[in-house]
């Protein structure tokens, strides 16, 4: 019984692991038009009788702002363009500080490992299917390629995913044109973007935006992203 047992998990797991690669293989083509996120928020509008419309316009990298690109990454992972998924520093960083509430340490690859593949929430099982895919999202695709997603799947408002339906609903122009303090008040609310607004900014939101404008300063401006 036992072995045949093994024999079934191992057979499963081979599946697994051959579907999840030619998934993450045909995700470096084609555009993410839908993710289990945004399902999920669709469900969760519609069980609170809320509007259910979804906000969401792809557009390739080259046709977003390389602002909004630096901001993000000056926002959220600052070590993008270097580490391999995951930032060990600011993993250890989080897990030892003394604070009631440990803040997270997850990179850009994670959020769209996350987001793209898999459920929200917190279990062992996510967290490990969320580093097999954050694996796979390196190996397979680029640097380039990782932020592209990131920028077009990301909650950046109440049902709005993605910074040109973002800058659309807010700032009535296309992605490609926001200027460093719009991208940066963009970044400004990812923590929380139900909560938080662009379009009517908090103090804190407010002043989140200008750190961040400082951040992109200090990292050198848009070069630091050229090389992905």
């Amino acid at each position: 019984m036992f072995a045949r047992f093994t024999f079934i998990a191992f057979r499963f797991l081979l599946v697994f692991v051959g579907f999840s690669i030619v998934w993450v293989a045909v995700l470096k083509f084609v555009p993410v038009w839908v993710t289990p996120y945004m399902i999920s928020r669709k469900i969760d509008a519609f069980k609170a009788d809320e509007d259910t419309e979804i906000f969401s316009d792809w557009e390739p990298y080259e046709n977003i702002s390389r602002e909004a690109a630096l901001a993000v990454v000056a926002s959220e992972d600052q070590n993008f363009p270097n580490h391999w998924g995951f930032d060990f520093d600011e993993i250890y960083d989080a897990m030892t500080e003394k604070r009631k509430r440990v803040r997270g340490a997850s990179t850009i690859s994670q959020q769209v490992a996350k987001n793209v593949f898999l459920w929200h929430g917190r279990s062992y099982i996510r967290k490990g299917l969320e580093v097999w895919f954050t694996i796979l999202i390196e190996v397979i695709w680029d640097k380039q390629r990782i932020l592209e997603v990131y920028l077009n799947v990301a909650q950046m408002g109440k049902m709005t995913f993605g910074v040109e339906a973002a800058s659309l609903r807010f700032y009535n122009k296309s992605a490609k044109n926001l200027t460093r303090s719009e991208a940066a008040r963009i970044a400004a609310v990812l923590p929380n973007p139900v909560r938080f607004s662009i379009k009517n900014p908090s103090p804190y939101v407010i002043k989140r935006t200008g750190q961040i404008s400082r951040q992109m300063r200090a990292l050198g401006g848009q070069k630091y992203i050229d090389g992905l």
